[in-house]
């Protein structure tokens, strides 16, 4: 017979895994990920709180949503979705406070350990490997266990069911206009592209194929409430 497994706890890991596995990533230097690129550029560019930052992009998302759900109302539906959407403003405090934890602790690889091993390129795509599975791993476990979507993940959900393109499309595209957006921003005000790199397409390509292989072993796995 097949243990179960808490969705609470699974939930809660799989949002710790995702909230160390975006701080690592972007602590390499190589590049961040998409969803976030627009919040770190800037975090950069005014000198705000990248956690901070990345909460005020989290709520724009969230309002995004709220008002996707409004247009493509569906009876039945309409009420139980915006109080999902209203439920992930909280979340995204709890998450990014988490974050501002992480990055307390974890060095500017390429800055702080510059002249040893940690500072070469070598050991920053180690870590940036590292950071692609927590994030894929992070991810996979909390949309799993469907209680509260993040918001990152939840807004690219809203304009597939309103504009009726698959997520894995969808995903892309919305990918695609962060890093436009973050590039296009960079250069107007720094006159260079900040926080995009080689991090940011191996991101793009790894952390689909984590969450795949992720689920292709323990998406069967039965958890009780």
């Amino acid at each position: 017979m097949q243990k179960k497994i808490n969705r609470g706890i699974v939930y809660v890991a799989g949002l710790l895994l995702l909230a160390m596995g975006i701080i690592l990533n972007t602590k390499t230097g190589l590049g961040v990920s998409p969803i976030i690129s627009v919040a770190y550029s800037v975090s950069v560019i005014s000198g705000m709180n990248f956690g901070n930052m990345t909460l005020i992009l989290y709520s724009i998302f969230v309002l995004i949503e709220m008002i996707l759900h409004t247009i493509r109302r569906k009876k039945g539906e309409y009420v139980k979705r915006l109080f999902l959407d209203i439920l992930q403003i909280p979340l995204s405090i709890v998450f990014t406070r988490f974050m501002n934890l992480f990055a307390r602790f974890v060095p500017e690889y390429a800055k702080d350990c510059a002249g040893t091993f940690w500072g070469s390129v070598p050991a920053r795509l180690m870590l940036l490997i590292l950071a692609i599975i927590l994030t894929g791993v992070g991810a996979a476990m909390s949309l799993n266990m469907r209680i509260i979507p993040n918001p990152g993940d939840g807004i690219v959900q809203a304009i597939a069911d309103f504009t009726g393109k698959s997520v894995g499309f969808t995903k892309n595209c919305f990918d695609v206009c962060n890093v436009t957006i973050t590039c296009i921003a960079g250069l107007i005000i720094k006159g260079e592209i900040i926080g995009i790199g080689a991090g940011t397409l191996l991101s793009v390509l790894g952390v689909g194929r984590v969450i795949a292989v992720y689920n292709h072993f323990f998406g069967k796995y039965r958890y009780e409430s």
